[in-house]
């Protein structure tokens, strides 16, 4: 009986050691968590996309509060987060334009020659390391959808083998761009929908005989231009949506019709 009310006494006391050491541990090692962090990630959408150039939304929300990310740097929230945060952060803001992921490639199963057929892992990196071109363009899409299973809106889809843009739906949150391995697919502003959706680099005689809606470099798009928007650098032409006023000649003059339109609204290009 002796032993065990000893053996009792030496746990309750080792356990109160232990405890007073805990408590004075936490208080010297104790870091302030600032409520405005709590605050600012309450307003953030929670997608842990990446788009803003940090971890995740709790790490871009620190950012914020520490003055290292601008309080519009949520390109998934658009205007709504922008207001919710500059509130408790204490200062105006103007979110930042919404951008589009847009898909620089019009070849698809229409337009181009397929090579084969392909029997693999769907995965258009695995492709790419590979040295496999599904189609005749070697710029073209793979059309095996990394991009698809990275899209948290379900915003991208193989669409005769290219992927496509539903508008309505992206959130500009960019996971695709990263996704794909030939770096096809780009943000852009959702208010200026001109683009040129080709990425072949080859002359306009070589494009050709690989697809018939590639983009030849033929220079029409740029005299029409009185903006001085759009240029051909490495025979494609390139757009600076900073210039563009969706005038829409250069789209009427190009003859591979490569140049989508200015459009309003929600459209799925390809």
């Amino acid at each position: 009986m002796g032993t065990i009310i000893i053996t009792a006494v030496v746990i309750t006391l080792v356990g109160l050691v232990v405890g007073v050491a805990l408590v004075q541990t936490g208080k010297k090692f104790h870091v302030d968590v600032d409520e405005r962090i709590t605050a600012v990630r309450g307003c953030l959408p929670g997608n842990n996309c990446g788009a803003c150039g940090f971890a995740g939304c709790d790490a871009m929300a620190a950012a914020i509060v520490s003055g290292d990310a601008p309080v519009n740097g949520c390109p998934v929230g658009g205007q709504p987060v922008a207001d919710g945060i500059s509130k408790v952060m204490g200062v105006s803001s103007k979110a930042a334009d919404k951008k589009v992921a847009f898909v620089r490639c019009k070849g698809n199963c229409d337009v181009t020659r397929n090579q084969g057929n392909y029997i693999g892992v769907k995965d258009c990196r695995s492709a790419y390391l590979g040295g496999l071109n599904i189609t005749s363009c070697d710029y073209g899409c793979l059309g095996l959808g990394s991009c698809v299973s990275v899209c948290p809106e379900n915003a991208i889809h193989v669409v005769n083998g290219v992927a496509v843009v539903d508008r309505a739906k992206c959130v500009g949150c960019g996971l695709c761009a990263k996704a794909c391995p030939k770096g096809l697919i780009e943000l852009i502003p959702a208010k200026n929908y001109v683009a040129v959706q080709c990425s072949n680099k080859d002359r306009g005689p070589v494009v050709k005989k690989v697809c018939s809606a590639g983009c030849i470099g033929c220079m029409l798009c740029t005299r029409q231009c009185e903006a001085g928007a759009i240029t051909v650098v490495n025979n494609i032409a390139h757009i600076d949506y900073s210039k563009c006023t969706q005038c829409g000649k250069c789209v009427e003059k190009c003859p591979s019709k490569v140049i989508l339109p200015p459009v309003s609204g929600s459209v799925m290009e390809g």
